[in-house]
């Protein structure tokens, strides 16, 4: 679980570590990886160019002090990372991974936890985008996760998708239970699935699970026109919404304005604050809510639910269901309107 490389403070799991020792020497179960990207996380990367202004100067030299202080990528104030592709450069003898030396991998485990030393400075990377080319290491430990990198996807592509994998897994499986649930009951309404955030990454993503799983109708709901209007044009929701995930009264209102109704299942994969409310009004009693944001409040969503009487269950996206990267990476593959939204934030960034 990487417990040896905690510095301090002495007793906790890496995630929860303040600095961990990113020494390059590679333990029994451990393995050495040769970075070449990093994934920050959405909601991470916000708060830094906001903080700065959009400066990309100042974002890459806070990136690497904070690197640098900690031995792994935690975003003090948003407490996430991000992930990372890299080729492994040696595997320990114990190492249960099954990786071996020249494998070119994405890490499936959170840079909050992930050992790591920068050695080019960044020098490569204007902090103006998630994506960070790098050269430098990473350490992954016997409970880690990584994929290998898929041989007929451009590497920045798949590091992307496999950046919110766990997103549509998850979603799929809840969806899914709520079909199944209805089937027994003999009800034959059709479940209804609200993404707020529908043209993201892990929103549209989220969108293609959802149909896939057995949603009868879908509504993803984004802030601005212009998402409005490419997630039109890539065909993954039923209807699609404008609506401030922030303001509450108006998020509710546009989900149960396109759908009839509040929905079964609401799923948050916008990176900022304030949207807990809103997806607890949008859901109906009975429904789930999905929060995959690190933006997330989890006590404002539970004292949110309470003090609005709502009879729903609240589910942490933790990243992880088994089979997710290979799931993620086939509507990758499988969904035009995912890969064309995909393909065009790569091109903007």
């Amino acid at each position: 679980m990487g417990l040896h490389r905690v510095v301090e403070p002495a007793g906790v799991l890496p995630q929860a570590a303040w600095r961990l020792d990113a020494d390059p020497r590679v333990g029994a179960n451990e393995v050495r990886i040769r970075v070449e990207r990093l994934n920050l996380d959405a909601a991470s990367f916000r708060q830094l160019s906001e903080k700065h202004g959009g400066d990309g100067e100042k974002v890459r030299a806070e990136v690497l002090e904070i690197i640098s202080t900690r031995g792994k990528m935690q975003n003090p104030v948003t407490g996430s990372g991000g992930m990372l592709i890299g080729t492994v450069e040696e595997a320990g003898r114990r190492s249960p991974l099954g990786l071996k030396a020249g494998d070119r991998v994405a890490t499936l485990v959170s840079l909050t936890l992930t050992p790591l030393r920068i050695l080019d400075g960044l020098a490569r990377w204007d902090g103006r985008s998630e994506q960070v080319p790098c050269d430098g290491y990473a350490m992954l430990f016997a409970r880690s996760i990584a994929a290998v990198l898929p041989a007929d996807l451009h590497p920045e592509l798949s590091l992307a998708v496999l950046d919110v994998c766990g997103a549509p897994a998850l979603t799929a499986r809840v969806v899914a239970e709520h079909v199944a649930r209805r089937q027994r009951a003999g009800d034959p309404r059709p479940v209804t699935v609200a993404v707020i955030g529908g043209a993201g990454k892990s929103g549209s993503l989220s969108l293609a699970a959802a149909r896939r799983a057995g949603a009868g109708r879908t509504v993803g709901v984004v802030p601005v026109a212009a998402e409005r209007d490419a997630l039109e044009r890539a065909g993954l929701a039923s209807v699609v919404a404008l609506a401030d995930a922030r303001d509450p009264v108006a998020l509710s209102t546009a989900v149960t304005t396109a759908l009839g109704a509040p929905v079964d299942v609401t799923v948050v994969c916008v990176d900022v604050r304030g949207c807990e409310h809103g997806a607890v009004l949008a859901t109906e009693d009975g429904g789930t809510v999905i929060f995959f944001s690190m933006a997330t409040s989890f006590a404002a969503a539970a004292l949110g639910a309470e003090g609005l009487a709502a009879d729903v269950t609240m589910l942490v996206g933790n990243g992880y269901v088994p089979g997710h990267a290979e799931l993620a990476l086939e509507l990758l593959r499988s969904e035009p309107g995912v890969r064309g939204l995909f393909e065009s934030r790569l091109a903007a960034d």
